[in-house]
């Protein structure tokens, strides 16, 4: 009883470390599209300052968040 028991427990610990290494290589990513969305959006406004007319860098914009941004105007939420 004392074994099945300490088995269940090593496979318990087991588990949690490994939902706890996903949970950190998601949250690495989830950050890497953040930084990739604020990098689209930084380009976008000096675009924008730069007097290129909104359309244009609305498409820029949209060109550099595809595939890491829902929305036509990659807002910042991203896809999960």
């Amino acid at each position: 009883m004392k074994k099945s028991l300490f088995v269940f427990a090593l496979l318990a610990q087991a588990a949690v470390c490994a939902m706890a290494a996903e949970t950190d290589k998601e949250t690495k990513e989830d950050v890497a599209r953040h930084r990739a969305m604020a990098a689209a959006h930084e380009a976008a406004a000096k675009c924008r300052e730069a007097g290129k007319p909104e359309d244009v860098c609305n498409k820029e914009l949209a060109a550099a968040c595809k595939g890491i941004a829902i929305g036509k105007f990659c807002g910042m939420k991203h896809e999960h």
